[in-house]
């Protein structure tokens, strides 16, 4: 993992997003469509055998731009065999009707205009491995269960405002992109204990305070555009220091000191990346020596 660029952790789902964005609701009088079974039809691909082996369904439906609001989206709760659903760039609020589609592995809801998981429609889809979010108008992330899901995509895109990480109840969560909100504070961090990949580009962070040693898996982070500010900002860093392999700091006030690297890596002695550049032998044996140093400055005179 050392030789990732920042950009390379976005997924598809997130690069799409970013060139296809438009704002839902505003002043803007809302175009509905009515759902019908011909659009549905069109939508529909990838044929497959279903659970038990003895039929064939489709398993995919991509209904991205057709006006949809919250009424006419539940005409597709009868789809129980669909795994791959796409409904970005519509009008939904509430996303209930998607509850009975109990074999979905992956959903894209970006760009619509939800403001909260109320019911918790997710709670009761077992394999639903992948959301993706961005864009819509979440505050906060209560009522968001689902047991096994490996990948939520929160990014903002003129959409969501969250401004705190807690509330994530996701013991299986693998990677989460939180970019572009306005996330004031990390906290219930120490429940993500599987998480690999934390993206939290351009929020409003001036300290890591939060971090966990409960994250046991962490292995890359970005937190590029913030604002922290001075080294004390990054003592947390030390809670993940074993498994960390990839740190994004650019575009923070901290990186105009001259010495930003080593002071990062007095924290992170096994750091691999900062930001694009790999750390080298040099910067580690420098960072090494302030460590040194500093273990000494503690230690009291007899």
């Amino acid at each position: 993992m050392s030789d990732m660029d920042e950009d390379e952790v976005l997924t598809d789902a997130e690069e799409e997003v970013e060139t296809q964005a438009k704002e839902v609701g505003g002043d803007e009088k809302v175009q509905v469509s009515h759902l019908t079974q011909e659009t549905i039809s069109e939508g529909l691909s990838l044929l497959s055998k279903t659970g038990h082996g003895l039929e064939h369904a489709y398993i995919k439906l991509v209904l991205k731009d057709k006006g949809l609001n919250d009424t006419n989206i539940a005409a597709i709760s009868s789809y129980i065999h669909i795994r791959l659903l796409d409904v970005s760039n519509n009008h939904l609020t509430d996303l209930s009707p998607l509850a009975s589609l109990i074999h979905l592995l992956w959903l894209k809801v970006d760009n619509n205009a939800v403001a909260s998981f109320k019911g918790q429609p997710f709670a009761q889809l077992p394999f639903l491995q992948l959301l993706s979010m961005a864009g819509n108008r979440l505050t906060d992330i209560d009522g968001l269960a689902a047991p096994s899901l490996e990948r939520l995509n929160l990014t903002e895109l003129r959409g969501n405002q969250l401004d705190t990480t807690d509330g994530i109840n996701l013991p299986n969560l693998k990677e989460l992109y939180l970019a572009q909100n306005v996330i004031k504070r990390l906290e219930g961090l120490e429940k993500l204990e599987r998480l690999r990949l934390l993206h939290l580009r351009e929020n409003q962070l001036d300290s890591l305070k939060g971090l966990s040693a409960g994250m046991k898996c962490l292995q890359y982070l970005n937190v590029r555009g913030n604002a922290i500010a001075d080294e004390n900002a990054l003592q947390s860093l030390s809670l993940v220091s074993t498994t960390l392999q990839v740190l994004v700091l650019s575009e923070n006030p901290l990186v105009e000191s001259s010495d930003y690297r080593v002071s990062v890596l007095t924290f992170l002695p096994e750091l691999e990346q900062l930001d694009k550049d790999p750390v080298t032998p040099e910067e580690r044996a420098q960072a090494l020596e302030r460590i040194k140093e500093l273990k000494e400055e503690e230690i009291p005179e007899p």
